[in-house]
């Protein structure tokens, strides 16, 4: 039997994984993990060696998750909204000796040079030729995830708070720390985000782990996540700001026949939320709502719960015990309490982050030593709450997704039509931020629909469609200093005026 699911002997015909199409009990997942992490050897892959998944959300993605646990390797998850090209790259530059793909996105595997294998009949093929014992030699694997970059491609984050040769059991350690988030243990987890994004993986696998039964909603649709909250008994689940505020605007009637009795915990983050928000979500819900700061690169570093946040409105909570924060001025002094500043972070076990093949962004991301940052803005009141009040590196959080606009700037920049080009956020009342180019069109560019349409087509052949802008503007000239440096800032003040944020 996997380590991992050994305490779980007394529950075995009691469903572990529920989606759209079926249930897994607990006695089919773990003979499924026992099997897969046979197929995974049987590959050639090795502990310490990676495999790729390009799926979306069903019940066997985790049953990945859990083989990878056990077997020492580590699974990337890709972005199954990336283009073929964006998605060869990332398993190329991880090194992945395999990709398991859903069907739906083998158009995005088209580049892949490494062998395929497809969840259905070719994945169920696989398991049932597998030998069906329990494997040996069992240590634990992760995950890793890949960051979009601030200039050209996503890095990969690889954390050693997953360090290789422990056994799988070191798992079930994290997953109890879980419970300090307010997860209850042997709950039930509904997962209705990207199963690929690190936060929607730790809410949902490490509660599996600790025993709670997980519903996969394929895809978020606010109707459905309520009527799965109350057929489901769902005790805990994570939503990023775009989700409340499409959970908000249904009709009233769908919100009225609305319990959620079930719920004790429900966790907010990836993205800064309107209070105004997050106000009208805890008057519906009640105080069950539990906003947290945190990354890929670094994990959860601050938490505060509905009735600390109206006596804090605003805040993103006090540092975890685990996590020292220090605010960093320009000039690397101290900040003072309540003076704004780079945020810098500390894992006091520890634990740290490199990225893959990239020492000097590493070095970049760790510029006070013993200390990461994202370069985040923000403040320390007198009472050590945490506020964020702006981004130093040039990023847009729209939907609670990252997207940096170097990215996008490069492809269209190589478009002939194109001179130069400036990729900014703009304020959304949905998404929080929503892509915006401002472009400055070659000698004889004329600019219209067919040409937006054109530019708009050349980047979703190149880029994930949520990277395509979904506002333009022409410009006669670029602002740019005398250095040559691109001058963002006149270009995006007035879509900011008067919204009384920065992000």
């Amino acid at each position: 039997m996997a380590q991992l699911l050994a305490g779980f002997r007394d529950r075995t015909d009691a469903p572990a994984l529920i989606d759209e199409r079926g249930a897994t009990s607990w006695r089919d997942f773990d003979d499924r993990v026992n099997r897969l992490i046979h197929v995974l050897r049987a590959h050639g892959v090795a502990p310490g060696e990676r495999i790729a998944m390009l799926s979306g959300n069903r019940r066997e993605i985790f049953e990945v998750y859990a083989a990878v646990a056990h077997c020492g390797v580590f699974v990337v998850p890709v972005n199954w909204h990336f283009a073929a090209d964006e998605v060869a790259y990332v398993v190329s530059n991880s090194g992945s000796r395999l990709v398991i793909v859903e069907p739906d996105h083998v158009p995005g595997a088209a580049g892949v040079e490494v062998p395929l294998l497809l969840f259905g009949d070719t994945y169920e093929d696989a398991l049932a030729d597998a030998p069906d014992d329990e494997p040996p030699e069992q240590t634990a694997g992760g995950v890793m995830f890949y960051t979009s970059g601030t200039t050209g491609r996503p890095k990969g984050v690889t954390s050693s708070a997953f360090p290789t040769g422990l056994p799988p059991t070191f798992y079930a350690q994290i997953a109890a720390g879980v419970t300090g988030l307010g997860v209850p243990p042997q709950g039930r987890t509904l997962l209705c985000g990207p199963g690929y994004h690190s936060a929607q993986w730790a809410l949902s696998f490490f509660p599996l782990v600790g025993g709670s039964s997980v519903v996969v909603q394929r895809r978020f649709d606010p109707a459905e996540t309520l009527e799965l909250i109350d057929r489901h008994q769902v005790t805990n689940v994570h939503l990023v700001p775009t989700q409340f505020v499409r959970l908000l605007r249904l009709p009233e009637a769908d919100k009225a026949a609305f319990s959620g009795r079930s719920l004790e915990v429900v966790l907010h983050g990836a993205a800064p939320c309107s209070p105004d928000v997050k106000r009208q979500m805890i008057e519906w819900w009640g105080p069950k709502i539990t906003e947290y700061y945190g990354a890929t690169e670094g994990g959860f570093v601050s938490l505060i719960d509905s009735e600390t946040w109206l006596d804090h409105p605003g805040s993103v909570g006090r540092p975890l015990p685990a996590m020292d924060v220090r605010i960093v001025t320009d000039d690397g002094a101290p900040a003072e309490v309540g003076q704004p500043g780079v945020i810098h972070v500390r894992n006091i076990s520890g634990a740290d982050f490199e990225y893959l093949g990239e020492p000097e962004k590493t070095a970049q991301a760790h510029s006070l030593a013993g200390y990461f940052t994202l370069g985040d803005i923000g403040y320390l009141d007198a009472d050590g709450f945490l506020y964020l009040s702006d981004r130093r590196i040039d990023m847009i959080i729209s939907g609670g997704v990252n997207i940096y606009p170097a990215e996008i700037e490069g492809v269209l920049a190589a478009h002939p039509s194109v001179v130069d080009a400036a990729v900014f956020g703009i304020p959304d009342e949905e998404y929080g931020e929503r892509v915006h180019a401002t472009v400055q069109l070659a000698p004889g560019a004329e600019w219209g629909e067919q040409q937006k349409a054109e530019l708009a087509a050349y980047l979703r052949s190149r880029l994930a469609g949520y990277k395509v802008p979904k506002d333009w503007a022409v410009i006669d000239e670029m602002p740019r200093s005398d250095a040559g440096k691109l001058l963002k800032a006149p270009l995006r003040a007035p879509y900011w005026e008067h919204t009384g944020r920065s992000i």
